[in-house]
C-alpha cells in the first residue's frame, strides 16, 4: 500500500493560528453529529504533518460557529449577487469556497484569497485548483490587492479571525478603504468580547505549549454600531447573532448573552457592514 507524504508547514505567529481554527473545524466535522459538514478540512488537515495536539482542546463547537454564521452571510450575498466577487482576507486555512461552492448559489461567483505568502503557499499545494479562485499572496494591510477586484457583479469581503490581530489603527484603516473602495459591497468581520480585551491583548494559552498571539484590537456593541456614523461609506451595520449551536445548554446561553444587552460585554462580536 502506498503512503502518501504529508507536508510540513512552517506557519508562525498569527498565520500559524490558521492550524488551531482548521483542526476544530475538522475535529467538528468528523463528529457523527457535527455541524458543518466540512470534508475539505478533514482532508486538509490529513494532509498536514502537524503536532496538532500542542493546540490544547480541540474538540469544541466555536471555529464551527463561526464559520457556519460566515457562510451564511455569504451565501445570502451570493443569493442577491450570483457573480459577485468574494474577498477572503487573511484566509488561512479556511475552506469557505468549497463548502459554498457545493452549496445552492451556482458556480459564477469568483474568489480572491489575501493572504502572506506562506499561506498562499500552502493552499497552493494542498487545495484544488479552480479557475474561479485567485490568490494574493500579501498583506491585507496592503491595499494593492483592491486594484484585483472585479466589482461588476458586487463585492463580499470576508475578515474572519483577523481584525483582532491588528492594530487599533490598522483594523479602522481597513475598514475605512473598504467602504471607500466598495460603495454597493459588504464586508464582514468578527472580534473577540470586549469585557475580555486586557487579557487578549497579551495573549492567551490554549496549551502549555502555545499561545494565541495578542489581540489589540476589539469594539464594544455600541461601538460597532456606531461605525455608521464614523466611517464614511458605511450605510448599514448589523450585529449577528451566533446560529444554531449543539446542545439545549449551549444553544439558551447562546440566546441569553445575544439578547441581554447587559451580557454584550462578555460576548464576541460578528459584524456585517453595508457600503453604501
Amino acid at each position: 500500500m502506498t503512503t502518501t507524504a504529508k507536508h510540513t508547514t512552517d506557519l508562525t505567529k498569527v498565520s500559524e493560528t490558521a492550524l488551531l481554527t482548521l483542526i476544530v473545524r475538522a475535529n467538528e466535522a468528523r463528529r457523527p453529529d457535527g455541524l458543518i459538514d466540512d470534508p475539505m478540512a478533514i482532508r486538509l488537515v490529513d494532509s498536514i504533518d502537524v503536532d496538532f495536539a500542542k493546540f490544547g482542546h480541540t474538540n469544541r463547537q466555536d471555529m464551527a460557529l463561526r464559520a457556519l454564521l460566515f457562510d451564511k452571510y455569504t451565501r445570502r450575498y451570493l443569493l442577491d449577487h450570483p457573480e459577485a466577487t468574494v474577498v477572503a482576507l487573511a484566509e488561512g486555512l479556511q475552506t469557505s469556497f468549497h463548502r459554498l461552492e457545493a452549496a445552492d448559489v451556482g458556480d459564477r461567483f469568483r474568489w480572491l484569497t489575501v493572504d502572506l505568502p506562506p499561506v498562499v503557499e500552502l493552499r497552493r499545494k494542498l487545495l484544488p485548483p479552480s479557475e474561479r479562485v485567485q490568490m494574493c499572496a500579501q498583506s491585507a494591510l496592503d491595499f494593492s490587492w483592491m486594484d484585483r477586484v472585479d466589482t461588476d457583479g458586487g463585492v463580499f469581503i470576508t475578515a474572519e479571525g483577523l481584525l483582532m490581530y491588528l492594530q487599533p489603527e490598522e483594523a479602522m484603516a481597513l475598514i475605512t478603504e473598504c467602504a471607500a473602495r466598495f460603495p454597493g459591497g459588504q464586508m464582514m468581520f468578527d472580534l473577540p468580547p470586549a469585557a475580555f480585551a486586557a487579557l487578549t491583548r497579551r495573549g492567551m494559552r490554549t496549551s502549555r505549549r502555545f499561545r494565541v498571539p495578542p489581540m489589540p484590537f476589539t469594539l464594544t456593541v455600541a461601538e460597532v454600531a456606531d461605525l455608521v456614523n464614523t466611517v464614511p461609506g458605511v450605510r448599514a451595520v448589523h450585529d449577528l447573532a451566533a446560529t444554531r449551536a449543539r446542545g439545549r445548554l449551549m444553544n439558551s446561553l447562546l440566546w441569553t448573552v445575544y439578547r441581554v444587552p447587559l451580557l454584550d460585554a462578555i460576548r464576541p462580536t460578528t459584524t456585517l457592514l453595508e457600503f453604501g
